[in-house]
């Protein structure tokens, strides 16, 4: 199967149509306010409103509160919640949306036994997102981590899809993808010209190298 791409941080539709034409899964939208990728509702709905049947939007919400997100969902088109925060699973799950769950594996990128506890405890999510900033701290960052360290722990521990994030750009995806095997990847600040506005060339050069490797 190929591996699928996620292409998170979107602001604006012109980045958003930009994406889809290049072949793009996802697209992620950021509802945390600290973040330079932050979008209003209103931007949201906007961006939503072009991506056409097969491309997923992905909301994403670090400790975000129940009515943030409810009023979110109400006024956004979205197919799937991506929770970046210290989210509990029943907090995750009374939404009734499917969701994946972001783990920080900077540090912890050796630990088995931190990613099958993660496994077990989010069982009701469509997948983990393996990011490279630290246990707790917010994604976006562009830090990646020991990708070779958690290839064998990966397809051990889980048989749970694996989303994996941080630091990836069109120079290392393919690598990661080569020594992971990962369901999808997830890039951000590596195909941008500057927080928040993607870069026509990177997106392109991005999908192209994501592309190049099947997994088996």
């Amino acid at each position: 199967m190929r591996t699928r791409v996620k292409i998170c941080g979107i602001t604006r539709c012109e980045d958003a149509q930009l994406v889809v034409d290049a072949g793009a899964d996802a697209i992620g939208l950021v509802f945390y306010e600290k973040s330079p990728r932050f979008v209003s509702n209103t931007q949201a709905a906007q961006i939503s409103q072009l991506i056409p049947a097969f491309v997923s939007r992905v909301a994403l919400f670090k400790d975000a509160d129940e009515k943030m997100i409810s009023a979110v969902l109400a006024d956004v088109e979205i197919d799937l919640i991506q929770f970046h925060g210290s989210e509990e699973v029943d907090f995750c799950e009374q939404f009734n949306r499917p969701y994946i769950k972001a783990l920080g594996m900077k540090g912890a990128e050796h630990d088995a036994d931190f990613l099958f506890a993660n496994v077990k405890k989010y069982q009701s999510a469509k997948a983990l997102l393996l990011d490279g900033h630290a246990p707790g701290e917010a994604g976006g960052t562009g830090e990646s981590f020991d990708w070779a360290s958690i290839a064998t722990v990966v397809h051990a521990e889980t048989a749970m899809p694996v989303v994996l994030a941080g630091g990836l750009t069109p120079d290392n995806v393919k690598q990661a993808i080569d020594l992971v095997h990962p369901f999808a990847v997830d890039v951000s600040s590596g195909v941008e010209s500057s927080p928040g506005i993607k870069d026509k060339e990177k997106v392109i050069a991005f999908m192209q190298q994501a592309s190049i490797l099947i997994r088996n």
